[in-house]
């Protein structure tokens, strides 16, 4: 993944090495409704499953806007992101839900995880 001007992801402010991350994939669904999203990410995850460094990942839908979707995958560190990211099969992996990123602002974000309870 690179960032908003074309270059590399970097760990960010203060660092994300050895600290878990969340991808962030921001999507709208298509005029005939939620269902293509829906089975866009069950097929991913599917094929994800047992990716290195993958902890994780959910479906997430608004309650304030019917149309908008969060898909939010964890990961061990940025290390194991990027492995991934950078890695052959990335592209062919995701293609189901590129369709739908939402293209109205950023599509994707990262964040590291500096506390949790």
């Amino acid at each position: 993944m690179s960032d908003r001007d074309g270059g590399p992801v970097s760990g960010g402010p203060g660092g994300a090495a050895g600290h878990r991350i969340r991808i962030l994939l921001h999507c709208r669904a298509p005029a005939e409704g939620m269902t293509p999203i829906e089975d866009a990410y069950h097929e991913i995850s599917k094929t994800l499953d047992g990716t290195p460094g993958l902890l994780g990942n959910e479906l997430l839908h608004s309650l304030i806007e019917d149309d908008a979707f969060v898909v939010m995958s964890e990961w061990e560190s940025v290390e194991a992101f990027r492995s991934w990211d950078e890695g052959p099969d990335h592209k062919d992996q995701t293609a189901g839900l590129r369709p739908y990123q939402d293209s109205t602002r950023r599509p994707w974000d990262m964040y590291v995880v500096r506390a949790s309870y």
